[in-house]
Order: structure tokens, then sequence, then C-alpha cells
């Protein structure tokens, strides 16, 4: 095994659909309704319709970061890079208990539907059939991510094909409603309801777990999440109305598995099947999607040194083999010893501070200016947007009680103190609210570079070689001046830089930059020079970048650029030359480049945001 290998992208917009619709169909439609119609009686639907409302904000902010930042780890990664490793630490352990502990629970719960085909299935039995499937999805996920999407997609085809067809006929029999219009009367009790379907919604989101084997992901995740959360929900409020169409009161709510009751009514004991064959589906669709999605923060944590490094191995099909094998062992010991239902509480918990921490994570990576992060999706209307997703999941922790809240805080205090004794000695890590307080404070706080890092993820997402003209700009002098200055000092900076890399004397330069000027004005714009020389000697090129933040003096009366790219090449370089004076007119020519350029924090951003422009290679 190795830690790392070249990511081959394999899983498509149906593949990303799948996983995230399977990972939200499971208890929450086929068990939960008939706990909230208990407890909210006419208001199910409102109760299910608030909670999809309530998870709009999460998405986005999930779907921006997942954009701009598709690596393994997901809400892990996006926590961490923004947050520090404190708090990534612990979006990291809380994000995969949270769900192996939800994809156990789907498991266990095959039982209660398994019951329904096969009535005399003692609970033994169940716990068999449970840990037969974490066998079964452990071996799909070993033989990798492309073989667990496939089956993913096979799956949820059957299952929303059953779905479909139970809709259409439910509203076909007609009959009474049992459901009216959502009152505000009963909004205190509907909350915490809101609350658990909420955490069903949530599942949408682990998609970004793989973002680093999706195809163009800055399309793909954001638009699968899109479709998946729209597709289901409407699938959600029809079956449930449908089901609240075939049921009487009473019914609905003395019945743990509603939809197979209501399908009873329209084909007997076929129906019933039927719709209990759709809820395994449902239940395993969950459970796989569990296993691939929660043993990537593991091994993006054991990446980051937070973990032993051999849980972030991989094999030649970037199968974290590891990591899966201690997610899917943890699941099954929680199925074979542990109480579920009320551990299920306290992961919910946990999940929803997850929340709060990624929209928290949006506005840092925002505000942080860093000029490698570029998602292709924005979140719209922001900050209001992630404002109200941290004010949403505030809202529906309060709700939980303080049981969840208190056992979410002591796991919180033991990831914290992992991080300090496991990380000691360690060097720093980046991050964007490192990011912030480096602008407010002194430049010598800096650690490691978040921008390089997202940077890399910036160019592998978008499929960016490296030619001749990146390799100069990495090796590039960058002069970054806070004072303004005249033409014939720029021109002896330029002229002691050039003569570091060049065979070339100081003043044989200088004479040259004054020569070419005479010649013909190098200021191209009002914001851009190009000063470029050919040398009649030696051989080479170099380029030198210059940012004057208040300005270049050039000629009296003329403008005065803060953008300097000067060049400097042997006379059999020309055409190179001319390949890179059209290179920085194609940089240099959007108002959001300059905006930027002016705007950037030091040296090494400003050769970042030349290497990651937009160009012809």
């Amino acid at each position: 095994m190795s830690t790392k290998h070249a990511i081959e992208r394999t899983l498509g917009l149906p593949e990303v659909c799948s996983i995230a619709s399977g990972a939200m169909i499971s208890s929450g439609l086929f068990v939960l309704p008939a706990l909230i119609y208990a407890e909210a009686g006419n208001n199910v639907i409102a109760v299910y319709l608030l909670a999809g409302l309530m998870m709009i904000p999460s998405i986005l902010s999930k779907a921006e970061l997942s954009a701009a930042m598709p690596s393994s780890g997901g809400t892990y990664f996006f926590v961490e890079r923004s947050l520090g490793p404190l708090l990534g630490a612990f979006a990291g352990f809380a994000s995969w208990v949270s769900i192996a502990l939800k994809g156990a629970f789907a498991l266990v719960g095959i039982g209660t539907f398994w019951s329904l085909i096969n009535p005399g299935a003692s609970g033994f039995t169940f716990k068999a059939i449970a840990l037969g499937f974490v066998l079964v999805f452990t071996l799909v996920n070993l033989g990798g991510v492309h073989g667990t999407a496939k089956s993913q997609v096979i799956m949820v085809i059957g299952l929303i094909g059953i779905l479909t067809a139970y809709i259409v006929s439910g509203f076909m029999m007609g009959g009474p409603v049992a459901v009216s219009p959502f009152s505000f009367s009963g909004m205190k009790g509907i909350l915490p309801l809101a609350g658990m379907v909420f955490v069903s919604f949530g599942g949408v989101t682990k998609i970004a777990s793989v973002g680093h084997q999706i195809k163009n992901p800055g399309r793909n995740l954001p638009l699968g999440m899109f479709i998946s959360f729209v597709a289901v929900m409407i699938i959600y409020l029809l079956a449930i109305g449908v089901t609240a169409r075939l049921l009487d009161a009473e019914s609905f709510s003395n019945t743990f598995t509603p939809l197979s009751a209501g399908a009873a009514i329209i084909a007997g004991r076929p129906g019933m099947i039927a719709l209990a064959v759709a809820a395994l589906l449902a239940f395993a669709t969950t459970a796989n999607a569990s296993i691939l999605s929660a043993s990537q923060n593991p091994a993006a944590m054991a990446r980051d040194g937070l973990l032993p490094a051999w849980l972030g191995k991989t094999n030649g099909k970037n199968v974290p083999v590891p990591a899966i094998l201690i997610t899917s062992s943890f699941m099954a010991l929680v199925i074979v010893l542990l109480d579920l239902p009320n551990l299920i509480k306290a992961a919910s918990t946990m999940m929803l501070i997850l929340f709060l921490l990624v929209n928290l994570s949006l506005i840092l990576m925002r505000e942080s200016r860093i000029v490698s992060y570029r998602p292709e999706f924005k979140v719209p209307f922001y900050p209001l947007i992630p404002v109200c997703g941290i004010l949403v999941s505030c809202l529906l922790i309060y709700t939980m009680g303080a049981m969840p809240l208190l056992l979410s805080s002591g796991f919180f205090l033991f990831t914290a103190l992992w991080t300090i004794l496991y990380r000691r000695g360690s060097p720093k890590r980046d991050s964007a609210l490192f990011r912030i307080v480096e602008r407010m404070a002194a430049r010598e706080l800096q650690g490691t570079r978040l921008t390089d890092e997202l940077g890399s993820l910036l160019r592998e997402r978008d499929g960016v070689s490296e030619d001749r003209f990146d390799r100069l700009i990495r090796k590039a002098i960058i002069l970054d001046l806070p004072e303004q200055i005249p033409r014939t000092v720029l021109f002896e900076k330029l002229a002691a830089a050039f003569s570091l890399r060049l065979e070339t004397p100081y003043q044989k330069i200088l004479d040259k930059l004054e020569a070419r000027e005479t010649e013909s004005a190098t200021l191209v714009s009002s914001y851009l020079a190009i000063p470029h020389i050919v040398l009649d000697q030696g051989d080479g090129f170099e380029i030198v970048m210059v940012r004057a933040k208040n300005g270049i003096l050039y000629d009296e009366g003329k403008d005065e650029p803060t953008m300097v790219f000067a060049l400097a090449g042997a006379a059999g370089e020309r055409n190179f030359h001319l390949k890179c004076l059209m290179a920085i007119a194609q940089i240099t020519r959007s108002a959001d480049f300059i905006s930027r350029w002016n705007t950037a924090f030091d040296e090494e951003e400003l050769r970042l945001l030349v290497l990651l422009a937009e160009r012809s290679r």
C-alpha cells in the first residue's frame, strides 16, 4: 500500500445523485412519518416542509465549499482548513461517528421491515441480517468507489421506481386526507420534530466526502446535491401525502411501517411486501453511502497528522482500506452491543453542530480573501444565507435538550485533548481563520500556506497543467512595494533583480531598460506596464513582477500603474517572448484580476493569482 496515488475521477452526475439521494431516503421516510404524525397530527407535512426549508442554507454552503475544495473528508476538510485543527479534529471524529451510527441504525431498521416479509424472524435474525449487510457493503467499498457508486445507482433506481408506483397508485385510489394546512399554534412543538427530520435530509451532503473522485466537481457536486434534495423532498411530501390519504389518523399513528400499511390497502400483502422491499433498499443505500463517506474522515485526518499514518493508506485503486475496515468494524460493534436510539440522538446533535460549523466555514473562507478560493458555485445573498444556516442549527440544537449537548461537549473536549497531545511538536497548520488574524496582525504569524493547498485543488479540479510560462512565474522574483516610486527607481530595482538571474551586468540591463522606454513606451494601460528587453548575449529568460500599491510615477501627466510584468530574455527566445506578452495580456484583462492583484496579501498570493488566472495554454 501507499499513501498517495494519482486520483482518477470516475463519478459522474448520475453517481453523485444516487449517493446523495440514497443517503437521504431511509427511516426519515419509512418509519419517521408515523412518529411525527403521532406528535404533530395534521401538521405532519408541514413539519417535513419546514425541515426541508431549514436545510437549504446548509446545502448551499456545503455546495460552495465542495465546489471550491473537492477533497476527501468533506466536512472535516472544510472545517479544518477554515477553523483550524481543534475544531477540525472535532468535525472529523464527529462526522465519522455520526455517519457510522446512522448507517448502523439504518441496518438495524432492516429488521422492522424484514418481519413484514418473514413474520417469524427473531431479534437474532435481525442482527445477523444487519451484520451480513455490513460485510457485503464493506466488500463493495473495498472494490473501489466506482463499484460502490454503481451499486448505489442500481439500488436507488429500484427504490425510486417502487416509491413512484406507490405514489401514483395511492393518488388514483382516492379517499380521505388525514392532514390539513399548517397551524402556527403548534409551532413550539413542531420545531423539535423538524429537527428530527432535518437530520434525515442531512445525508444529501455526504457526497462531499468523495469530492476528489468526482468528474467536473465544480459543477457536478453542487448540481447533484440540488437535484437530489429537490427530488427526494418531492418524494417525501408526495409519499407522506399519499399515506395520509390512504390511512385514517389512528392507523397512521400506531404503526412503525406507515408506507407499507398504505401499500397493503392498495394491493394487499403483495403491496405491503413491495414497500418493505423498498424500505430494505433504502436502508441498504444509506448504509452503503455511510461506509463510503464515513471512511473518508479517518483517512483524511491521518493524512493531516491527526491520526496514525497507516489509517490514511490506500491501495492501487485509491481505496482507503484501513479506514473502511475500521468504519465497518465500528458499525458492526454498535449493532451487536450498543443502545442505538440514545446514541442516535447524541449523533444528531453533533450533526447539527457540524452544519453550524460548515456555515461558519463558508463565512471564514470568503472573508479570508484567499486568492485560490474560487468556487464555481457561490451561495447567493451572502452573508444572509450562511448566517441563517447558523441560526437554524443553533435553534435546533436548543430543541434537542441538555443531555445530547452535554455529550457533544464532552466529545469536543476529548477530541481537543487528543489533538493537543497527538500533534504536540507538529508544524502549525494554516487556516482561513488564521489568515484573517494574519491580515490584522504581524506577518511573522504565517504558517503552512493554505493558499497553495487550495491552489493545487483548484488546478486539479479544472484540469490545468503547467507550461513554461507557469514554471517561470513559480520561480520569478516578486517585488511588493508599499511606497510610490518613480520609473527610474523601478528600472533600477528591475535591473538588480534580472542581474541576479541572468549572465548580464546590472548596468547593461539598466541601460537597455532605459533605451527600450525611449524607443517605445512600455506603459500599456492605466494600471499595467510591461518593460521588456532582448539581451545581445547569454541565454535564458526571466520574469520579474512588481506591485506598487501607491502607483509608479512613470511620466509626468501619465497614469500611475500598480502592476508591472518585466521580461528579459536572449535573442533566441523571441517567439517565447511574444507568447509571454500574450499570456500577460490574457491574465490581466479582467477587472476581477485587477482587484485581486491590488488586495492580495503578499508576494506568494500575487504569484498564485497569476498561476491560477484563466488563459490559453
